[in-house]
């Protein structure tokens, strides 16, 4: 790429960067403060002290009511396992029955088929409307003596769409179950409030809202029973055993703090560039449609299909123009399948295949956005003249 060419980020739901300040905040754990939070003596009580203001910095994000409820993770993926496999294992003599939805990442979908094939469970699938929402009606109607655990994402990190996890949360509690939601997606874009929304168990990723790699958080709510999975250690007590990753937890904890703070004006911003960027593609591009919801949405995401040509080669076009964006999930990025969220919302395998995820972010700028209204639609119009299925 030629060294003077406009970039263009619009992959924020892939990763974010990490912002100035949550690194000001790490750095001093690599260097300064480097001892092992396990170790008794003061390199240890350092380090640990890091780790426990960050597990505060999270409980307060979402309002969890004791700092013990937040583990800290490897991951979003690490998260949902960890979920989904334990709370099999702890609650294996009240039931085998999991309850979850056909648009799930596949950490949820494939942890899921793990537990079908190798321990037995039974596993509800439900399927969602043609904007990507699932129903309390639907989640009670599933509901049996033998269900152990409900999983719904909070959003989906395809289409955006968010789901009614308030009133989800009330119907599992209603029936004495167990409720998860992957909050990957969610988290640091729009509010999360664990108490009120009825939720017991929730997944998250640093490197989701301007945090580090490689560092998540399961929230556990007290009373939960949640076995260790990585034996080996005592480390977040006794849930996952290993060195703590002190300066990766103490990102995590300065991105959600900065994130929250920052929310309301960030999500306003956000949500007006991406609404300009939305009208200014349907204006421009003949033949293509927005997914998911027009209102419960993410405020940084767009998920649009432009018919007849296949979202890889917009992909290319894009980038030789400087401009980052993805066909949907990055964890999916080498399967040469059709999205599964976008199938089951009813779409063909042709629309699907000419899907663009456009992810904004607080890096994003109107410059951004009018020079990507400015490259697509002539990208899309040259891929089109040259796809037999078009006819203009």
């Amino acid at each position: 790429m030629e060294a003077n060419k406009r970039r263009v980020y619009l992959d924020h739901a892939a990763t974010t960067y990490v912002k100035p300040q949550v690194l000001e905040a790490m750095t001093p754990y690599f260097t300064e403060y480097f001892g092992n939070a396990s170790s008794n003596h003061t390199y240890g009580h350092e380090a640990h002290a890091g780790m426990e203001k960050a597990r505060e910095q999270v409980r307060k994000a979402i309002n969890a009511q004791l700092p013990q409820e937040i583990c800290f993770t490897g991951g979003g993926s690490e998260s949902d396992n960890m979920v989904l496999k334990g709370i099999a294992e702890a609650y294996a003599k009240k039931g085998n029955h999991i309850i979850t939805t056909a648009i799930e990442h596949h950490a949820i979908l494939h942890s899921c088929e793990w537990l079908e094939k190798n321990r037995g469970c039974e596993v509800t699938y439900l399927p969602v409307d043609a904007e990507g929402r699932v129903t309390p009606e639907q989640v009670e109607a599933a509901i049996k003596p033998n269900t152990i655990l409900v999983s719904v994402m909070f959003a989906n990190n395809e289409i955006g769409t968010l789901e009614p996890i308030r009133e989800i949360g009330e119907v599992c509690h209603k029936h004495g179950v167990l409720f998860h939601t992957d909050a990957v997606q969610a988290v640091g874009a729009v509010p999360v409030d664990v108490q009120a929304m009825n939720i017991d168990l929730l997944s998250m990723s640093a490197h989701k809202f301007y945090g580090p790699k490689g560092v998540g958080v399961l929230y556990i709510k007290k009373g939960v029973r949640m076995p260790s999975l990585i034996h080996g250690g005592a480390q977040e007590r006794g849930r996952r055993a290993g060195t703590d990753n002190v300066p990766g937890m103490v990102g995590l904890g300065a991105a959600i703090e900065l994130a929250v703070k920052n929310m309301p004006e960030s999500a306003k911003r956000i949500a007006a560039l991406r609404d300009k960027l939305m009208k200014g593609i349907l204006e421009r591009v003949p033949e293509c449609r927005v997914n998911g919801s027009l209102t419960d949405r993410l405020p940084n995401n767009l998920n649009i299909c432009f018919r007849y040509i296949e979202s890889e080669s917009i992909l290319l076009g894009l980038d030789l123009e400087g401009i980052a964006c993805s066909s949907g999930s990055a964890c999916n990025s080498g399967s040469l399948d059709p999205s599964h969220v976008l199938l089951a919302i009813g779409l063909t395998h042709e629309q699907a295949n000419g899907a663009l995820r456009l992810t904004l972010g607080d890096g994003t700028t109107e410059e951004d956005i009018d020079y990507v209204l400015e490259k697509l639609p002539p990208v899309i119009e040259r891929l089109r003249r040259m796809s037999p299925l078009y006819v203009a």
